[in-house]
């Protein structure tokens, strides 16, 4: 296996269809699922383990889950709203359970419909089942922090906000913090001064990105975070998605133009562009209705355009012959 940089996940199977009208068939979903697998993303949170009624999109995630967990070498994760997702995914053995709270007590009430207290001590509920279980089934426990960076409601969010509750999560036994721009409100500097401050605060506990693009500064900020350590990110292929319950967010980062950047850095992925462009037509022929972004995409790869793992093979072959 090669080496890999940074970590990317793709996250449009949830955050891109949930707020879509257009049901998208099961075996779609695992067509897309088994071919980005394929075309080296290593992680997807492929449902979320919610009420039918309230998002129909998700009415077959134990079929999706099931035959997702079957695909060799992908990490299949889900998003959890409270206890009873987590009892789902447990039962259905997800590697990886996404419980999301919002720093902003407006968005969680409208999201979660409970105060962040309680959000907290659900969360403290859900460390305790996970961890009662057999430690070769045991799922990573991942706490999201949605509106970090701006919420609709209430706009700039205090750092000092953020901080704490990623504190509090982690003093609750997260596995992982990912750190959201739920409806695109961040730029750089502010990017920077949110992560360093939560990556000082939670010391070796991973931390992780969740940007979109609603105002069009979401690679930027992926830049602003790498510079400060961050290695792992969100992205929904084509960019579609965004939040039902935050007026205004648009889609995630596109994962194809994401994964150019980084490998036009010389950071690793593990993700073959071509392959991942390929699974778009997935998408568009499933759902014509839906937007699709995506500058790669219209331009396609630059003439001679070589991989950063061809890159670097090239400059240890060099070292060799030196």
């Amino acid at each position: 296996m090669q080496n890999i940089d940074v970590f990317v996940r793709e996250v449009g199977l949830r955050d891109g269809l949930q707020i879509h009208p257009t049901f998208m068939p099961t075996e779609r979903k695992l067509e897309w699922i088994r071919q980005e697998a394929a075309a080296g993303v290593a992680e997807i949170e492929v449902t979320s383990y919610v009420p039918r009624t309230l998002i129909p999109q998700f009415a077959d995630a134990e079929e999706v889950t099931v035959k997702a967990l079957q695909v060799p070498g992908l990490t299949v994760a889900a998003l959890i709203p409270n206890l009873r997702g987590a009892e789902r995914g447990i039962e259905l053995g997800v590697h990886k359970l996404n419980f999301v709270m919002s720093v902003s007590r407006t968005h969680n009430l409208k999201n979660v419909r409970r105060e962040r207290e309680e959000s907290l001590a659900d969360f403290k509920r859900i460390v305790a089942l996970a961890r009662s279980q057999p430690a070769e089934s045991r799922p990573v426990i991942v706490g999201g922090l949605a509106t970090a960076l701006g919420c609709s409601y209430e706009g700039r969010v205090p750092v000092d906000d953020v901080v704490k509750y990623a504190v509090a999560l982690a003093e609750a036994g997260a596995d992982e913090i990912v750190v959201p721009d739920t409806v695109g409100y961040a730029d750089p500097n502010q990017v920077r001064q949110v992560f360093k401050a939560v990556l000082a605060a939670v010391g070796n506990l991973p931390v992780a990105a969740h940007f979109h693009d609603t105002r069009g500064l979401g690679l930027a900020n992926v830049s602003a975070a790498l510079d400060c350590g961050v290695r792992s990110f969100d992205a929904s292929l084509a960019g579609i998605g965004g939040c039902p319950f935050a007026p205004g967010a648009t889609g995630n980062i596109v994962m194809d133009d994401l994964c150019f950047m980084l490998d036009s850095m010389g950071l690793r992925t593990g993700v073959d562009l071509e392959k991942l462009l390929a699974v778009r037509q997935i998408v568009s022929e499933t759902l014509p209705d839906i937007p699709m972004q995506g500058a790669l995409a219209r331009a396609g790869l630059p003439r001679n355009y070589r991989s950063a793992a061809q890159r670097q093979a090239d400059s240890e072959r060099q070292l060799v012959a030196q």
